[in-house]
């Protein structure tokens, strides 16, 4: 799964998602049990987003190009 430099990706496992959360990418509800990504920037990890697994490849795709989803 790629990240571009400067932000770490983190598996949320559907046993670990206990909270709502609004999905940047496309403005839906991740519920709580469903897999998603903890996308953490280094420089400011209190910019934490949840992201759909897909949402977050489309927005790798759109920032890096086909390059990022070779990563």
């Amino acid at each position: 799964m790629g990240a571009p430099d400067g932000v770490t990706v983190n598996t949320i496992q559907p046993h670990q998602a206990v909270k709502e959360y609004t999905c940047p990418g496309c403005d839906l509800t991740i519920a709580p049990g469903t897999f998603h990504l903890a996308v953490v920037p280094e420089e400011a990890p209190d910019l934490r987003r949840h992201w759909h697994h897909g949402c977050w490849h489309k927005e790798l795709r759109r920032r890096f190009g086909a390059q990022a989803s070779r990563r």
